[in-house]
């Protein structure tokens, strides 16, 4: 019987991009892990431009996080015109890959939602544009997969569907009515219920540590 784990995360929250370096290291160990991502929609469906004090203090997350995890941060992502920052697309992004590959191993959308985060924080790409969510999620899927099989046009117009906007919202109303407030969450699925094994940014050790505990 395969480890399932709940992972609650916003491919636009800093301490998740830090998090999801670790959780890969964890989830390498074990083999047969099934990851199904639940979207928490961070600021979802904000509709305010970003102003200079919300773009300083946002940033003094991102050089904490850049301490703590050592990854890589490209802090001119915010320096965009009139940004508002969204994390609705892609968030809804990673519900479509899920959607697309619903018979495809799970941790094919793992690796769309790592790529997003990547394309954001490391790359300053505007991951509230549909057309480069489109671009980034594509090319994860096709490099998880070593093929051609999914491409930008269609991809692009789930994204943009009816269907994924709805699925998207259910993602974050499931999240509502958990009383989660904060990201990462990782849980993970026992017969009894779950079992939290993070709540918040953790190493890969503490996250094995609270596994083998869990277990």
């Amino acid at each position: 019987m395969s480890n399932k784990f709940l992972y609650i995360a916003d491919p636009m929250c800093s301490w998740c991009y830090g998090f999801s370096h670790e959780l890969k290291q964890f989830l390498a160990d074990i083999p047969d892990a099934e990851l199904d991502i639940v979207l928490g929609g961070l600021r979802a469906y904000n509709k305010q431009t970003m102003d200079a004090d919300q773009r300083t203090m946002i940033l003094s997350h991102w050089e904490k996080v850049r301490q703590v995890s050592g990854l890589p941060f490209d802090m001119t992502g915010l320096d965009k015109p009139a940004f508002i920052y969204d994390t609705e697309p892609a968030c809804r992004a990673v519900v479509t890959a899920k959607i697309l590959t619903e018979d495809m191993p799970t941790k094919i959308n793992f690796a769309v939602f790592e790529a997003i985060q990547h394309a954001f924080y490391a790359e300053a790409k505007d991951v509230t544009n549909e057309q480069v969510l489109a671009e980034v999620a594509v090319q994860a899927l096709n490099a998880y997969d070593n093929s051609e099989a999914f491409d930008v046009a269609s991809f692009q117009e789930s994204l943009s569907s009816a269907d994924s906007k709805e699925e998207t919202r259910q993602h974050f109303e499931q999240i509502q009515r958990w009383g989660v407030r904060g990201f990462p969450m990782l849980l993970l699925v026992k017969e009894d219920g779950l079992h939290t094994l993070s709540s918040g940014y953790a190493k890969a050790q503490d996250l094995r540590d609270s596994f083998h505990e869990a277990l």
